[in-house]
């Protein structure tokens, strides 16, 4: 077992309150800062420290983890003359868990190393549900000394694979987000197709658990959608983001990527619409528009 470190957590939403709660039950002492600080209250019950500010959460930790919302907002904590990284000790680690475009984690590792300090980007999957049980996916990015550093913090919110140098585990990410949005999409056109021949839904989708057809997506945002609850998880303007980036990495690369190009368009039709707050799983309304049917 490690020993307990110091850990400045910047960003306790959805995903990193629990997060930071996660690391606080594994013994180590953790400090979090959020723009919204009614959203540290229920942490600090649990005993997770609160700062004032980004650098006051990672002044004197052995790790920093950043877990906000977009590359720009990550960038605007991090960087920077009072930002956070500046506030960060000479071999100390920071851990970038955002997903963020591949680009700004590579030039955010290469301002960490200036300033001497290890870098890892680590962007998760899992949802809501695996930031609470401490189950999440994480792809990591980064020297495989930075890697070693980061490996046993990152276990205690889930299971950590190194993929590759920096900006490889937003990469890694990026398939991960396309495969997800991809999914939720046919998912959505699954339900309406049985809906619309007259079967039950729920019913069809006990039929499909188990067979080919059968996901983590089946199993949770095809349910949401029979439900007809949108309640976000994750909200679909999150996603829009990472479908986006996505395909602006791609063309980088030189490649079309034909269904996500289309994925991508539902979705920012989508938000464009109105939707962008709830759950991806909603994109069911979105195709209910496009076929001129009642939204659910």
């Amino acid at each position: 077992m490690m020993a307990p470190l110091t850990i400045g957590f910047l960003g306790t939403g959805i995903m990193g309150g629990p997060m930071a709660r996660n690391l606080c039950r594994a013994g180590h002492a953790v400090r979090a800062w959020n723009r919204s600080p009614d959203k540290t209250v229920a942490l600090a019950e649990a005993g997770v420290g609160l700062a004032a500010d980004p650098a006051e959460a990672v002044r004197g930790a052995d790790v920093g983890i950043c877990m906000l919302s977009s590359g720009p907002v990550c960038d605007e904590i991090l960087l920077g003359p009072d930002g956070a990284l500046a506030a960060m000790a000479p071999g100390s680690l920071l851990v970038v868990m955002s997903s963020i475009p591949v680009e700004t984690a590579q030039r955010q590792a290469a301002a960490a190393a200036q300033a001497g300090i290890h870098y890892v980007d680590a962007p998760v999957s899992g949802g809501e549900r695996g930031a609470i049980a401490g189950t999440l996916a994480i792809m990591a990015g980064g020297s495989p000394e930075a890697f070693g550093r980061a490996e046993p913090v990152l276990a205690a919110m889930g299971r950590p694979t190194h993929v590759g140098p920096a900006g490889c585990g937003q990469l890694a990410k990026l398939a991960n987000q396309a495969i997800v949005a991809s999914t939720i999409v046919t998912v959505a056109e699954a339900i309406t197709f049985v809906e619309s021949g007259g079967a039950d839904p729920a019913k069809v989708r006990e039929a499909l658990l188990g067979g080919f057809a059968d996901s983590t997506i089946l199993k949770q945002h095809a349910l949401r959608m029979i439900e007809r609850d949108f309640a976000p998880g994750g909200p679909a303007k999150y996603q829009v983001k990472d479908t986006g980036t996505a395909l602006a990495h791609a063309a980088t690369l030189g490649l079309t990527l034909p269904v996500l190009s289309l994925v991508d368009q539902m979705f920012s039709d989508m938000v464009a619409h109105g939707d962008g707050d709830l759950d991806h799983s909603a994109v069911l309304r979105e195709l209910y528009r496009r076929n001129d049917l009642p939204l659910p």
